[in-house]
């Protein structure tokens, strides 16, 4: 057998993993258990996750080519090849994107007396509301565009809608058509409610469906002979190199406008345009034939079905509304740093509130005592109470330092916001290490306490600094007061915020420093171990698993007897059940309700376990290309938390988890299939 044939034998592709991971994701729109309309707000994700896997994974392939520069992957396959599969799956999913929305979930909200109409389906009625709203609040915000030799092609909007028009003069005979376009506009609703003499029914239908039904109000004189809607998605990753760039900030607001002149990654157009509109349109955008994929039914983005979910209100047709727990020892609770003096503290996220994470820092903005509050910024959300605490506390003379990730991908411009309010408001923000992003999520509080000891409060996490994701992705908060901890967490931010080529760390794994090589250093640990007959076992949930080096390891660990069970929620390298060479490794992923989103590493350590939870995946982006961040569980309660009862929960999940197996392909397993069902997700939630 060729190196090349056992290269990719032993690796899976990670564009292709992502892709059965969003697979994963859409056949939650089946799932008997959810509620409709949460079954259409899960074929919304799995389009939004396509619209950035085309802006960031597609593009930067197409780039290679472009470029002449072909990597090949440890997986061994090449750009070319890699789109050409890409091609071929991306037409399979949106093929049933469509027929899960059309012949499933539209004939059930039908029933629900909830109508997706097209302007045609429309009754005499309705026809005539709609047309009163068109030309009240649609007609005067839109801008016909002609395409001819006096109105060169428009720049067409990374992901904007458009409707594209062949048009001609009836009174000239045989008069070739002329292209036109119409741009939707962003700022007007994508779905718009009809009134309705049944108050107990809901009509709605898209905008884009009703400017393409009105088209021709837009040319006096001219008759639309096609229309279609369509959309582009454009090559969406900043390029500018960190090493040249005086000022950083200035720099990514400029290369934000540059993203939306990126390069044409995919044609989305309903399967109604003709060849004759359909031609110049491909040759002015200069896309490739593999990515033009021809729509069946409205709407033409499905990841606007969102805006449907919002407007709908049903909800006896989504969740209930869950009712996250406030621990004990943060209930009513008068003073917070007394209960992380005692003991460390966690809190799982979704099923704990985020509210003692905020609660935290808003109490260390007020405390006289607190001297200087030092905070890493990823992602936030929009009116974050975090925000606002750290220009409280600014204002109260405090010094507050906030490193802000300005490279936080699609969050660019927010984060931009977030840096200017601080800084108008007297907080010390920085960007971090040139070249790398930073991921880590940190709080370190230092506070001037009784006898006049300053002491260090940290919060550490797996997740963003964000109330929102908060309820929604599973995560990880870790409070501490232990010295130990807190002074590398100190030595962490003086990193990041002064020089220091090489920072030691002996308690934390930060990354580029010394998260590979600890982590490498524990499996191997576990392997020699195994080895000497001395019990060896591994537990990760993680995000992904690209890293290949790491990947060897746990191959490695695998051939000399160590049992190695991973969570991996999308993409995993890794093949698990390969005869000789990964025979004891398991692969799961959970895809439920809420997006799995914590890190958690177990070692059996000859029956003393180490447990780490933190930031990073098993990425070469996480080991080597970013600051993360993961701390050790040693408290014996929540160690035993982990151990005992979160971590075996995942584990036996049966509900929501499919089995990666050797060929690629998740599925059940017989076991799972025999067993009673069990979902880890619901018994967080009632615990």
């Amino acid at each position: 057998m060729s190196r090349k044939s056992e290269v990719k034998k032993n690796y899976f592709n990670r564009e292709l993993s992502w892709l059965a991971f969003n697979r994963r994701v859409l056949n939650l729109c089946s799932e008997p258990t959810f509620p409709l309309l949460e079954r259409m707000r899960f074929l919304s994700i799995v389009s939004n996750n396509l619209d950035e896997f085309f802006e960031i994974r597609v593009a930067g392939l197409e780039q290679q080519l472009e470029s002449g520069v072909i990597e090949v992957g440890f997986d061994g396959l090449g750009p070319r090849e890699q789109l050409r599969r890409i091609s071929v799956i991306t037409s399979a999913m949106t093929a049933d994107e469509y027929s899960c929305w059309t012949d499933t979930l539209v004939p059930e909200l039908k029933k629900e007396k909830i109508f997706f109409k097209t302007p045609r389906q429309c009754s005499a009625q309705e026809k005539r509301w709609l047309k009163k709203y068109f030309e009240d609040n649609v007609f005067p915000a839109l801008t016909p565009l002609a395409v001819d030799p006096a109105h060169p092609f428009p720049h067409l909007r990374n992901k904007g809608l458009y409707v594209l028009l062949s048009i001609s003069n009836p009174l000239q005979r045989r008069a070739p058509a002329d292209m036109a376009i119409i741009p939707v506009p962003p700022i007007l609703s994508r779905v718009i409610r009809i009134e309705s003499s049944k108050p107990d029914e809901i009509h709605l239908v898209y905008l884009s469906d009703t400017i393409k039904y009105y088209a021709e109000q837009l040319f006096p004189g001219y008759k639309v002979r096609n229309s279609a809607i369509f959309r582009i998605t454009r090559n969406s990753d900043l390029y500018f190199d960190e090493e040249e760039t005086e000022n950083l900030l200035q720099t990514i607001e400029n290369e934000l406008h540059n993203r939306r002149k990126g390069a044409a990654v995919r044609l989305e157009i309903e399967d109604c345009v003709s060849d004759s509109a359909l031609r110049p349109l491909v040759e002015a955008i200069d896309i490739d034939k593999g990515f033009i994929f021809k729509i069946p039914a409205s709407p033409l983005n499905l990841a606007r079905l969102s805006v449907a979910y919002d407007m709908i209100d049903r909800p006896d047709l989504k969740f209930p509304p869950y009712r996250q727990n406030v621990p004990d020892e943060f209930k009513n609770c008068s003073d917070y740093f007394s209960v992380i003096k005692e003991k460390d503290r966690i809190l799982h996220h979704p099923y704990d509130s985020f509210a003692p994470v905020e609660e935290f820092i808003s109490r260390a903005s007020k405390d006289p005592n607190v001297l200087a509050i030092k905070l890493t910024l990823y992602r936030t959300s929009q009116g974050s109470p975090i925000v606002k605490a750290l220009k409280e506390a600014a204002r109260n003379g405090k010094q507050v330092t906030v490193l802000i990730e300005l490279k936080a991908r699609f969050d660019e411009e927010n984060n931009i916001q977030w840096a200017r309010e601080l800084e108008e408001r007297g907080v010390h923000v920085v960007y971090g290490i040139v070249g790398l992003k930073t991921h880590c999520k940190t709080c370190l509080i230092v506070r001037r306490e009784e006898g006049g000891i300053l002491r260090r409060y940290v919060h550490l996490g797996t997740g963003n600094y964000n109330s929102k994701t908060a309820k929604i992705y599973t995560d990880l908060s870790f409070f501490s007061a232990r010295e130990d901890i807190a002074s590398e967490v100190a030595s962490l931010f003086n990193t990041l915020t002064g020089k220091n080529i090489k920072p030691n760390f002996e308690k934390l794994w930060v990354a580029p420093f010394c998260f590979h090589s600890k982590f490498i250093e524990l499996v191997k640990r576990e392997t020699e171990n195994a080895k000497a007959g001395k019990p060896a076992r591994i537990i990760i949930k993680v995000n992904s698993v690209v890293e290949q080096l790491s990947i060897d390891a746990l191959y490695e660990a695998s051939q000399a007897g160590v049992k190695i069970d991973m969570i991996v929620r999308g993409i995993c390298a890794l093949v698990p059940k390969i005869k000789g060479l990964s025979d004891n490794i398991t692969v799961k992923s959970i895809v439920g309700v809420y997006l799995e989103h914590s890190r958690i590493y177990y070692f059996e350590n000859g029956g003393d376990p180490i447990v780490y939870v933190g930031s990073g995946d098993i990425m070469t982006r996480n080991m080597f290309k970013r600051i993360e961040c993961l701390f050790p569980i040693e408290d014996a309660e929540i160690k035993s938390r982990i151990v005992d009862e979160i971590l075996p929960a995942m584990l036996k999940d049966n509900q929501f988890s499919s089995v990666l197996h050797s060929n690629g392909a998740y599925y059940k397993s017989a076991e799972m299939k025999k067993a009673e069902q069990f979902s880890c997700q619901k018994f967080f939630e009632i615990q």
